[in-house]
């Protein structure tokens, strides 16, 4: 699958990563300008404050944005998934954290969890140009009896 050099981009970040977050996109901002972003509310409202950067709003993470998420990942609207969560504090929604992040690794986008991670996909080559994303092909799994 070709991911075009104009990325679609999710933004999101537990309540204790979101300053973090934040800066990282502020830091960053100039190479964003391409690309278009969507977020879970509160982290996509910050953004949209502190940034010129326009991103589409889905429902809080334990509202049900994550799994809004899942849907875009899943419907290959998504190429990059950037996701800094606290693996200190327990979250109400965990279960929907990890579906969102098996997604990813089903239809084989790049995440991050972390500043460091983040910082490596930027700097990629990939990420300012076109790549061509391996998915499996999932259609025996359809179209299997049951």
């Amino acid at each position: 699958m070709k991911m075009d050099s104009t990325k679609s981009i999710v933004l999101v970040a537990h309540d204790n990563k979101k300053k973090e977050l934040i800066e990282w996109v502020k830091k960053n901002e100039k190479a964003f300008q391409k690309h278009s972003f969507y977020a879970t509310g509160t982290t996509g409202r910050l953004v949209n404050q502190e940034t010129a950067l326009s991103v589409q709003l889905l429902q809080s993470g334990p509202l049900g944005g994550d799994q809004q998420l899942g849907a875009l990942i899943s419907e290959n609207k998504i190429d990059i998934l950037i996701f800094f969560w606290d693996p200190l504090e327990a979250q109400p929604h965990d279960p929907d954290v990890k579906a969102l992040i098996r997604l990813a690794a089903v239809w084989n986008i790049p995440v991050a969890c972390n500043l460091s991670t983040a910082d490596f996909i930027l700097s990629s080559p990939h990420f300012a140009g076109e790549y061509n994303r391996k998915v499996e092909d999932y259609s025996t799994h359809n179209n299997r009896k049951v």
